[in-house]
């Protein structure tokens, strides 16, 4: 298959812009992986029609945070494209359990019944891992197919735009702070929320918060979390 036979399922505002910093095969590369995979039967998460589905939810104009999670979980049926957020139906992952503790703790109740998060992709809220794909039970799988040249060219594009709030929950997404310009951009650090670190800062941080008040200054409407 050559490359003018692979489909890349990003929307146009964000295509135009991406495509000022990056290249279309690069954009192809990890697509072809993918392919390659699939062909040999090799299961890939999230399904081709979800794995863009952060861009498509969240349109560049609208974007004013962008939160960063890793990899999308690898179990089957689980990952919808969207960082952090499992599709309706499915058990709400530890993670995402004491992301939403600590909303409750920082903004009062909520209704975290569901661990879908479109609802914040459709105010603005960018939820992208840094790694739109992954292998069935092999987390990290698809780190080095590529898709580290299109998550730095979304921090390109949003350094353009400015104004935006990037959330950065551990050592994985505090390593992409030295490509983002905080002198248009504001960025708030925390450790990350899996049990293993959120006991050590990430419980406390106010992130939510603290997003709405800077969204506020800006005349920016604030995100119902």
């Amino acid at each position: 298959m050559s490359n003018k036979d692979i489909k890349i399922d990003l929307p146009s505002n964000w295509l135009i812009e991406l495509t000022k910093s990056i290249s279309l095969d690069d954009l192809l590369k990890p697509l072809e992986h993918i392919i390659e995979e699939r062909v040999a039967d090799i299961p890939v998460f999230p399904s081709d029609a979800d794995m863009f589905n952060a861009f498509k939810m969240c349109p560049y104009e609208s974007t004013k945070v962008v939160l960063f999670g890793q990899d999308p979980y690898h179990q089957e049926g689980v990952a919808n494209g969207l960082a952090f957020s499992v599709n309706s139906g499915k058990k709400i992952p530890a993670s995402l359990r004491n992301i939403y503790k600590e909303i409750e703790s920082d903004l009062g109740s909520l209704d975290c019944s569901s661990g879908d998060l479109k609802s914040w992709a459709y105010q603005g809220v960018l939820l992208l891992n840094s790694a739109l794909s992954v292998v069935q039970s092999r987390p990290g799988s698809h780190a080095e197919i590529g898709w580290d040249k299109l998550i730095n060219s979304v921090i390109n594009s949003i350094n353009l735009k400015g104004d935006v709030i990037f959330l950065l929950w551990g050592a994985h997404a505090i390593s992409k702070r030295n490509l983002i310009d905080e002198k248009v951009n504001h960025v708030l650090t925390a450790p990350h929320p899996s049990p293993l670190s959120a006991y050590r800062g990430f419980f406390g941080c106010r992130h939510f918060s603290k997003t709405n008040k800077l969204l506020a200054a800006k005349n920016i409407a604030p995100v119902i979390w």
